[in-house]
């Protein structure tokens, strides 16, 4: 899957969005902070449990695809698109990589 799929996905996963039109945006906001704390959580456990990445793996694998769809319909009730925002992204890092700002704080660096 290349970056051009995002829209496939996308899309896919908006035909499973079931929450109601005026809890667009506000749902899966706050669902993907719920799954990024999901994710979070379970990372804790390396810490504190005698286990390793491995055995939660699989977890995260779930965990992650739980934080994608939240993303994707997200970025879709904000008429964004995946593969634009993909995008961008990586514009900004190759400026900020030839920049030498890869380090350090700020949305603007």
């Amino acid at each position: 899957m290349g970056i051009d799929s995002l829209t496939y996905y996308q899309k896919k996963a908006a035909s499973t969005a079931i929450y109601s039109i005026n809890q667009q945006i506000n749902y899966p906001a706050l669902g993907l902070a719920g799954e990024v704390g999901e994710v979070c959580n379970k990372l804790k456990k390396l810490i504190r449990d005698d286990i390793t990445l491995d055995d939660i793996r699989d977890d995260l694998k779930s965990e992650l695809g739980d934080c994608l769809w939240y993303l994707a319909v997200l970025a879709r009730d904000l008429e964004l698109s995946l593969d634009e925002i993909a995008e961008q992204n990586l514009q900004k890092l190759a400026d900020r990589k030839q920049r030498g700002t890869l380090q350090g704080s700020g949305d603007t660096r």
